[in-house]
């Protein structure tokens, strides 16, 4: 299987970036399915139904989230509706909406993407370790799920990076997002998964994560309350990686970082 995986979506650059390119991404590159952490895509802070039918209306098959996923209020009732759209899985009981789910591609293979969040530096969530091992102990990889994607949302590159190694062997990627910064760790690890610490975001880089630097800058400086942190609005980078499983065992043959526009290096 061909699986791209979308850095966190910031703002309206970050979305044009993603439906600009992802349709040409799907029948250049043959791609089995799509995921885009989108959890950043309303004006920076959360997500609305509307962008969920844009980016699904443009190629995007499933939608995960982080620490903004009720930003918008108006997602809480959809959230609770739409499996395409994920929210972290060790969220406490009770919470609207799934944090994995199980899907198919057009040829009929089956992929689980399963969205948790870190603890470090974050939210006191139920533990993300045991919450994925729940999830991964109700499938086989390579026999009732073809191919499994883990979104690890966090701050902490050392919690991101014992959650690879904590799923190596049982799972085809895992897959960070939360800091908008990419890494280049991107790598299989020994027992056969595809691994990189923060993907990156799609959006405008020349900014402060995302967001216009003026601002963010100042709350730097003065130490006082200032404007409210709003989009960069240049021209967005999609960052993403493309992932190739074998069909047989559901582990990781490739994993390669693509870039495209804005200012950051093209590695299409």
């Amino acid at each position: 299987m061909k699986v791209l995986f979308c850095g966190d979506i910031v703002g309206r650059s970050g979305r044009e970036a993603v439906t600009a390119n992802v349709p040409r991404l799907r029948q250049e590159l043959g791609l089995d399915f799509v995921v885009v952490n989108g959890e950043n895509a309303a004006a920076g802070f959360g997500i609305t139904a509307k962008i969920c039918a844009e980016l699904h209306n443009r190629g995007v098959d499933c939608i995960t989230t982080g620490n903004h996923v009720w930003d918008q209020r108006e997602i809480i009732p959809y959230i609770a509706q739409d499996k395409r759209l994920l929210r972290p899985v060790n969220f406490p009981p009770g919470t609207p909406g799934w944090g994995a789910n199980l899907f198919e591609t057009a040829r009929g293979q089956k992929i689980l993407v399963v969205n948790v969040m870190c603890r470090l530096f974050m939210e006191p969530l139920d533990d993300p370790f045991r919450t994925v091992d729940a999830e991964l102990a109700k499938y086989v990889l390579g026999r009732s799920a073809h191919f499994i994607l883990v979104d690890v949302h966090g701050e902490a590159t050392s919690e991101k990076q014992s959650m690879g190694h904590h799923c190596d062997g049982r799972v085809s990627a895992v897959l960070g997002t939360h800091s908008h910064i990419p890494t280049a760790d991107h790598w299989i690890l020994p027992a056969g998964t595809a691994y990189q610490t923060d993907v990156g975001m799609c959006g405008d880089y020349d900014s402060v994560i995302g967001m216009k630097k003026d601002a963010a800058v100042q709350r730097f400086i003065r130490k006082v309350p200032g404007d409210r942190l709003s989009p960069a609005e240049g021209q967005g980078t999609l960052c993403a990686v493309l992932v190739e499983s074998d069909d047989k065992t559901g582990l990781a043959r490739s994993i390669r970082p693509v870039r495209i526009g804005g200012r950051l290096s093209p590695t299409e």
